[in-house]
């Protein structure tokens, strides 16, 4: 079944300024998610997906409230929503497998939803900006693609992508929106930023860094956070990467070096380093080849799950 607006098939094949033409509500909610200031979301009860990483639940978790990611310049943040089970995803997709992607994120909603007939699929698209490479129009087209080839209907809802998301100071163009979180009792999508990314915020972005494929960090029966078990090659160019300057690291691995935020370049470094001490993630840090696994405490905080847990 198609992409869908107000019931109507969109056509997917328009550039992004010309397909919203002939819908003005999406317009106007892309200009209510610019016009919101970021709320700091802190780690109570916060759920926070990295890059190429996805994670589902429904209002029924104890644990989780929040879905959360941020730090998307090219990239796109994804929420996916089913309005009778209430089962919502995240994910923070950067184009390297969209099709993919879209299809684990919907499988993952519809198996949190029993009865898929009783409401309707509803996704929110966010991020990207006019970018010199244009990365983000090719991500927003193949996102709208991708959905558009599922067999089920997908109703867009929120479009504040690429030109919508767009802002220019001194000739550049940056994101207005890098973040955003989703409220998985209610369903509201809105901005926001994130102190608190964790944990193993340095081994997942590791494993993201070598190249790794979107995946599930989150089992919702059990409530618990599963990272890894990842596996890495030794980064054998780590030492010289990090004798480099930051304007060196900046321009060489970002897709929009003027558009990243302030910690860009640290966050690089702090996984390089994570990497030159980590060479060998199988033996070190998973030993016994199962997931790393995370529960909420009473205070929302993570920790580590113990064994009378899993």
């Amino acid at each position: 079944m198609p992409l869908l607006v107000n019931g109507e098939r969109i056509d997917v094949s328009q550039p992004t300024g010309e397909l919203i033409d002939p819908y003005p509500e999406l317009e106007e909610q892309a200009k209510r998610v610019r016009s919101q200031p970021a709320q700091t979301v802190g780690p109570k009860g916060l759920l926070y997906v990295q890059q190429r990483e996805f994670a589902a639940t429904t209002p029924k978790d104890g644990s989780i409230s929040i879905l959360g990611s941020d730090d998307a310049t090219t990239c796109h943040l994804v929420v996916l929503r089913h309005t009778g089970s209430g089962a919502i995803c995240l994910t923070h997709c950067d184009g390297s497998d969209t099709e993919t992607e879209v299809l684990l994120m919907t499988n993952a909603v519809k198996v949190l939803s029993p009865n898929i007939e009783c409401g309707r699929l509803e996704v929110h698209l966010v991020g990207g900006f006019s970018d010199d490479r244009h990365l983000s129009q090719q991500i927003t087209s193949q996102l709208l693609r991708a959905f558009d080839r599922l067999q089920e209907s997908i109703h867009l809802v929120t479009f504040c992508v690429t030109e919508l998301n767009d802002r220019q100071e001194n000739g550049n163009h940056f994101p207005v929106v890098y973040g955003i979180a989703a409220n998985v009792k209610t369903g509201e999508i809105f901005h926001a930023t994130f102190p608190d990314r964790g944990p193993d915020e340095d081994l997942r972005a590791a494993s993201t860094f070598t190249g790794a494929k979107m995946v599930n960090i989150y089992d919702s029966r059990k409530e618990q956070l599963c990272i890894g078990p990842y596996f890495w090659m030794p980064f054998r160019q780590v030492d010289f990467w990090l004798e480099q300057d930051d304007q060196y690291i900046l321009q060489n691995f970002s897709t929009s070096p003027r558009a990243e935020p302030p910690h860009f370049v640290s966050h690089i470094r702090a996984t390089l380093m994570y990497l030159k001490e980590h060479p060998f993630p199988d033996k070190a840090l998973f030993p016994s080849r199962k997931p790393r696994l995370y529960k909420k405490n009473a205070d929302g905080l993570w920790e580590k799950a113990s064994s009378d847990q899993i």
